[in-house]
């Protein structure tokens, strides 16, 4: 199973869940992916991760079937990919929301098909539902793991309506925007 694999080796941070889904060998996670890892202290303690996908949404059996995620910047794109792409599906599709990003787009890369769209503050999760116009009603009585299927599958026949683009557009067209934070005053 490709998401234990990913557990065992750390590559979760703020986990909500990872179950497996009514589909023998199928399972679901929600939380963050790291991208790169934290160096290890002087004890050989890993320190937090240096970049990780925000609220990332995932589905895998021996493939990623399902890549939801926040990212603070377009340029993260090649460290996701170079790290995870050996592991999508063929034709995996996916929605990444990116806080630099100026433009909503489309672009193909490491086999996937990946919509990118600019967010400066929310949660994958929900944008995702959003942008698939879905409701809380559509995941009525399913569990976690279930509510990620039932996702994947409204993704399966998604097709955005942003223009195609490849990574160098995608690139150049970013802004300054950095991630917004609300916290304790």
């Amino acid at each position: 199973m490709l998401l234990q694999q990913y557990k065992d080796k750390g590559l979760f941070f703020n986990q909500n869940f990872l179950e497996e889904t009514s589909d023998s060998g199928v399972w679901g996670y929600r939380g963050d992916l790291i991208l790169v890892e934290g160096e290890k202290d002087d004890k050989g303690h890993a320190m937090p991760p240096e970049l990780v996908m925000r609220g990332a949404v995932l589905v895998a059996g021996e493939k990623l079937t399902l890549l939801i995620g926040g990212l603070d910047a377009v340029a993260d794109i090649p460290t996701l990919v170079d790290k995870y792409g050996a592991d999508f599906e063929p034709g995996l599709k996916g929605i990444l929301f990116i806080v630099d990003l100026k433009d909503p787009m489309k672009i193909e890369l490491g086999g996937a098909e990946l919509t990118l769209i600019p967010l400066v503050q929310g949660v994958p999760w929900n944008e995702a539902m959003e942008e698939l116009a879905m409701e809380k009603g559509d995941f009525k009585g399913q569990s976690p793991a279930d509510k990620l299927v039932t996702m994947a599958g409204e993704l399966a026949s998604y097709k955005p309506k942003y223009p195609a683009a490849t990574l160098d557009d995608a690139l150049a067209c970013t802004t300054d925007a950095k991630r917004e934070v609300w916290g304790a005053v």
